[in-house]
């Protein structure tokens, strides 16, 4: 017999791990924005990198079984919600993972690599993160729960915040090389976006 209020105490204790693990993540992200901490990116394999990527996948763990533990609370629509959740998670999610894959593992965790400018980098600056925005939406449609959904947007964002940490990193990185290309792509998506789509 399954006991709801242990149940209860555990989704909620899973969800205080999950917020707190991407809040400490993000706080370092936010520094690293400002100035203030050279946390993210981490450009090489040290305890920044461990911290990020520990940090990460504990929220994703948590995410997950928050999901399972509390499905179809938040009492939106099951059928809308479902095929809308759908829509944004599949595609989302793929365009991330070709995205990643595009730019390579090494700069996909933040490690120094090479910038790269063509492929889906065309299009935006950041693709990895406009699929996982979308994914991440898609998600909390598709679990239905308030506690997803409020995991979901605190991880929106964390991929809005990123960028503004690997900018002044790029910059130093890549020099004139990263402005003209920062001229020409959106950060995430824009006018210029639709333009090289349709050049194509």
């Amino acid at each position: 017999m399954v006991d709801w209020s242990t149940l209860e105490s555990l989704t909620l204790a899973l969800f205080a791990v999950g917020i707190g693990a991407l809040s400490l993540n993000a706080a370092g992200v936010a520094a690293s924005a400002v100035g203030a901490a050279n946390y993210w990116p981490p450009g090489e394999r040290g305890w920044r990198f461990y911290a990020q990527w520990t940090l990460s996948q504990t929220f994703t763990i948590c995410l997950l079984l928050v999901a399972i533990a509390d499905p179809d609370q938040l009492g939106l629509p099951r059928g809308p919600s479902l095929v809308v959740g759908l829509a944004l998670f599949v595609p989302g999610f793929a365009i991330a993972i070709v995205a990643g894959v595009d730019l390579g593992g090494e700069e996909t965790v933040g490690l120094t690599g090479e910038l790269r400018t063509d492929g889906w980098y065309r299009y935006s600056r950041n693709p990895q993160y406009v699929g996982y925005i979308a994914a991440s939406v898609g998600f909390a449609l598709l679990a239905n729960s308030a506690l997803v959904a409020v995991l979901c947007a605190v991880y929106v964002g964390w991929w809005l915040l990123l960028p503004l940490a690997e900018e002044p990193w790029l910059r130093e990185q890549y020099g004139e090389e990263y402005e003209r290309y920062a001229e020409r792509v959106p950060r995430f998506v824009g006018v210029e976006t639709v333009r090289a789509f349709r050049s194509n």
